[in-house]
C-alpha cells in the first residue's frame, strides 16, 4: 500500500529534524507529511530543509494554531486527496520510535483498519514517566474504557497505522475534538462504525527537548467529551430501554386487571 506518515508540529524546532531522518534511515519507501501550525521558532523551516536533504517529505503550513485534532484533519484531507491506502499518525518530540513503524503496520493484517501503538498491552513500556503521569494516563485510560465500553488498553496513543478506507468509513474527518480527545474520538468512531481495530505494543519514550502540549484545558476537553458522550450512547438509551420495558409490562399488567373483573368478560362478549 502507499503509505505516508503524517506528523503535526508547533513550537518542534528542536525535534524535527532528528524525527525526519531517523524515519527515512528506518522507512524508506514511506512519505511524510509535516503540518506545521506556523510555529514562531522555525520548525516549518527547518522541516523543508530536511525535505531537500531526505526528499519525499512535503510541509503544509496552516495559518494559525487550532489544536491537535484539527490539524491531523488538515493533513489526512491532503493525503487521502493524493491517494494513499495508509495513513500514519506520529508525534513530532521523539516519543515513538520510528523504528517500531514496520511492526505497526504488519499488524494492519485484513480485516483491521486501524492499528493503535499501545504502551499498556503486553511488552508494551512507559521507561522514565513519573508516578504522577503514570496514574493520570492510566486512570484517563479506565474511566474512558469503562464510560465509552471500548475494549482498548490505550485510548488515547498517537502513534497509529490506518487503512484509509477505514477512516473514511468511520467518519473521522467528521470529528470536532481539538486537542488530544481526537485520538479517543476517533478510535471511538471506529468501533461505532462497527470497524476493526488492533494494539500493538510500543515503548514510549517522554520527550527530553520542548515543551509538552498537555494542559487543564486539553485534560477537560477529554473529561467533558468522553463523558458526555458515554450518557449520550449508553445511559440514555440504557434508561430508554428499561422506560419502555416497565411501560410495556405496566401496560400487560393493567389489561390483565381489567379482564380479571367480576362481570367484565360477559360485558365485552354481550350483545
Amino acid at each position: 500500500m502507499r503509505s505516508v506518515v503524517v506528523v503535526p508540529t508547533y513550537q518542534e524546532a528542536e525535534n524535527v529534524v532528528e524525527l525526519l531522518r531517523r524515519l527515512r534511515a528506518a522507512n524508506p519507501d514511506v512519505d511524510v507529511l509535516v503540518v506545521d501550525d506556523s510555529s514562531p521558532d522555525g520548525t516549518a523551516g527547518l522541516a523543508r530543509a530536511a525535505a531537500e536533504e531526505l526528499g519525499r517529505v512535503d510541509v503544509l503550513v496552516r495559518p494559525t494554531k487550532e489544536g491537535l485534532g484539527n490539524a491531523y484533519r488538515a493533513g489526512f484531507r491532503l493525503v487521502i486527496d493524493r491517494g494513499y491506502e495508509c495513513i500514519v499518525q506520529m508525534d513530532a518530540d521523539l516519543s515513538h520510535d520510528p523504528a517500531a513503524l514496520p511492526s505497526l503496520m504488519a499488524a494492519l493484517t485484513d480485516g483491521v483498519g486501524l492499528v493503535i501503538g499501545s504502551r499498556y498491552v503486553p511488552g508494551g513500556e512507559i521507561p522514565h514517566w513519573p508516578l504522577h503521569r503514570r496514574a493520570l494516563s492510566r486512570w484517563g485510560n479506565r474511566y474512558t474504557r469503562w464510560v465509552l465500553r471500548l475494549r482498548v488498553a490505550d485510548t488515547t496513543s498517537g502513534y497509529r497505522v490506518w487503512r484509509t478506507a477505514t477512516m473514511v468509513q468511520a467518519g473521522v474527518l467528521d470529528s470536532t475534538a481539538i486537542g488530544y480527545l481526537s485520538q479517543i474520538e476517533a478510535a471511538y468512531r471506529v468501533v461505532r462504525a462497527g470497524e476493526h481495530l488492533a494494539e500493538a505494543p510500543i515503548v514510549f519514550t517522554d520527550r527530553i527537548r520542548g515543551e509538552s502540549k498537555m494542559s487543564g484545558a486539553v485534560i477537560w476537553e477529554e473529561l467533558s467529551h468522553v463523558t458526555w458522550w458515554g450518557v449520550r450512547d449508553h445511559l440514555v438509551p440504557a434508561c430508554a430501554a428499561r422506560c419502555a420495558g416497565g411501560s410495556r409490562r405496566t401496560e400487560t399488567l393493567r389489561r390483565r386487571r381489567t379482564w380479571s373483573r367480576p362481570g367484565r368478560q360477559t360485558r365485552a362478549t354481550g350483545p
